[in-house]
């Protein structure tokens, strides 16, 4: 998930209005294990409670070539993610996500819509792989609002239900998780098997 970028209007909008978000296809990011799902071709529904700080249930089994659709809620006080991905790339996703925190952009309870607003002058971005990245205008790209387009990442805030269909491609050691700072470390993972 490098870079972490936040679609500001569904983002944001969603957020703010309770409403759930669209679903993004995202360029420049490769995902071995799977892609966006389309919801017909669901073969079952999986509901998962986002929690402070876990998820309910904590493992899944799937098939490769299945398309799952979930269903998450964030029971919590918390803004929470549910995000699958390999064990490093959701290493380096925490990282980028206290860069956030510390940045102003996420609070522990939601995104602050102001502060979405990137200046790129005050950020490392040296780790940061700038050719899949779409900079646009780059006279206008130290203004740039973040967006989260990664579509194996759903963010939502207290209270929020959102949906998100994912096709399961290859079997690999995988897993769910929250990036929020410290959610990851205080337990908010769950463990995706792949059923032969």
């Amino acid at each position: 998930m490098n870079p972490i970028f936040f679609p500001l209007a569904a983002l944001i909008g969603a957020a703010i209005s309770g409403l759930p978000a669209p679903a993004f296809a995202s360029a420049g990011h490769d995902y071995p294990f799977g892609e966006p799902g389309k919801p017909a071709s669901a073969t079952r529904t999986i509901e998962v409670n986002l929690a402070d700080n876990y998820y309910e249930p904590d493992a899944i089994s799937v098939k490769a070539g299945e398309t799952v659709r979930f269903v998450l809620k964030n029971s919590g006080e918390f803004l929470h993610e549910f995000s699958i991905d390999t064990l490093a790339e959701h290493a380096e996703h925490r990282k980028e996500m206290v860069e956030m925190m510390e940045m102003g952009m996420l609070t522990p309870t939601g995104i602050d819509p102001e502060k979405m607003k990137m200046d790129h002058s005050k950020m490392d971005m040296s780790g940061m792989d700038h050719s899949k990245m779409d900079m646009g205008d780059t006279k206008k790209s130290k203004d740039m609002p973040m967006r989260h387009d990664d579509p194996n990442t759903v963010m939502l805030a207290p209270g929020e239900t959102r949906g998100m269909v994912w096709k399961f491609t290859k079997a690999m050691e995988i897993e769910f998780a929250c990036n929020m700072p410290g959610h990851y470390e205080s337990g908010m993972l769950g463990r995706i098997d792949f059923a032969k």
